[in-house]
């Protein structure tokens, strides 16, 4: 062996790689990376030139590129190949880097619907100001069987997932007056997830800025009525009369409750003072 050069046995090379040795033997096996000696005792020795390539086949490894295509690329390696490659995965890392951010997203926005909801008196109905809101909707819904229904809410989640609108907010439900004036209160119009950040290109509804009176259903929906009844009561006695829409969503459901009975929906209803 040369002492010219410096090379380094495969102990050396596994550490400054910090991968064990039989990592190394694999590469070798496959053709991946072999060593640029052996000696008569079978002993592997590797250039610190070799570092390199064995950080890109690293990185590939990280990116998820199978090793039967990484060995294709070594076994046909070239400048343009290597570029191509190199776009390829930028390419793929952006995406997932805005996969990742949605996901933060997401965990932000259940994390401060989770802290706010602790904080909440569930028996109190308030009349609250709303800024005015961006919703993405389903088709309509009103007088569709359960088949359909589930069928609207499966194509809706799917909508979410393809145009990444899913923005860690509930989904829920809007109904339009002339149904909670018939006591038609699960005779929905659409459903909705709010869009803090819209994005172009697709058609949203805006929830209309204005006063809200606010109140909590504890339990499935099989006893809203009661609930409504008290919302309704309520808004008589501040004299107010019923704005356009209802909108409901969940603040409790299967997630973090058992059983039907511990749900908790917060009904939000626009109202305007009577003249």
């Amino acid at each position: 062996m040369s002492k010219k050069k410096k090379y380094l046995s495969s102990g050396e090379f596994a550490k400054l790689c910090k991968v064990n040795k039989q990592t190394l033997f694999y590469y070798d096996q496959i053709g991946l990376l072999s060593p640029v000696l052996k000696n008569d005792k079978g002993y592997r020795f590797y250039s610190i030139h070799q570092l390199e390539l064995f950080m890109v086949i690293d990185l590939l490894k990280d990116l998820d590129m199978p090793l039967k295509d990484i060995q294709n690329y070594m076994n046909n390696k070239s400048p343009e190949r290597f570029l191509d490659l190199m776009y390829q995965k930028k390419e793929e890392v952006v995406k997932k880097r805005q996969e990742i951010e949605m996901k933060e997203k997401i965990i932000e926005a259940k994390i401060e619907l989770m802290e706010e909801a602790a904080k909440t008196d569930f028996n109190r109905i308030t009349l609250t100001p709303l800024p005015e809101a961006t919703l993405y909707l389903s088709r309509n819904i009103e007088n569709i069987s359960n088949e359909e229904f589930v069928e609207v809410v499966s194509d809706f989640i799917d909508e979410l997932y393809i145009s990444n609108l899913d923005s860690g907010y509930p989904i829920g439900v809007i109904t339009k007056k002339e149904h909670i004036l018939k006591g038609e209160y699960t005779n929905y119009s659409y459903l909705y997830i709010e869009q803090p950040t819209p994005k172009e290109g697709h058609p949203y509804f805006k929830a209309v800025k204005g006063d809200f009176l606010i109140g909590y259903h504890v339990g499935d929906v099989s006893t809203v009525n009661l609930t409504y009844k008290r919302l309704l009561t309520e808004m008589e006695r501040l004299n107010l009369t019923l704005g356009d829409y209802v909108f409901e969503e969940y603040i409790y459901d299967s997630i973090v409750k058992n059983h039907e009975g511990e749900y908790v929906t917060k009904i939000m209803v626009h109202v305007q003072q009577k003249v």
